[in-house]
């Protein structure tokens, strides 16, 4: 699907699609004429990153999380540094508001449960 078709059917506008991209966020293919091609798995992505962001995420930390969705057997990842990080953001989340139920997973998907 092209970006006009993407932004219909998530609701956002086609400027912020191009932005997800220039952060690293989606990856559409190119065509030969140039235009941008989504497959239908582009629209859940879209979906997680606004939950992402709606949750207080940077765009940074929600590149490095991303693979992890998609890959779907992330329970545990093997980049300490990576797991440092997603625990601080995780605790910085809890520490500013109630995470939602499904922010909450997918971090704990990244970095598994917290020891203290």
């Amino acid at each position: 699907m092209r970006i006009k078709e993407l932004s219909e059917q998530v609701g956002v506008s086609t400027r912020l699609l191009r932005y997800y991209e220039e952060q690293g966020l989606l990856a559409p293919l190119r065509e030969e004429n140039g235009y941008r091609s989504y497959d239908e798995a582009a629209v859940q992505r879209v979906e997680q990153i606004r939950g992402l962001l709606g949750a207080g995420l940077t765009t940074e930390i929600i590149r490095d999380v991303l693979p992890c969705l998609a890959a779907a057997a992330c329970s545990q990842y093997g980049d300490p540094e990576f797991v440092s990080r997603i625990t601080a953001e995780r605790d910085r989340l809890r520490e500013r508001c109630e995470v939602s139920p499904f922010c909450r997973k997918v971090l704990s998907l990244t970095c598994g449960p917290v020891v203290h």
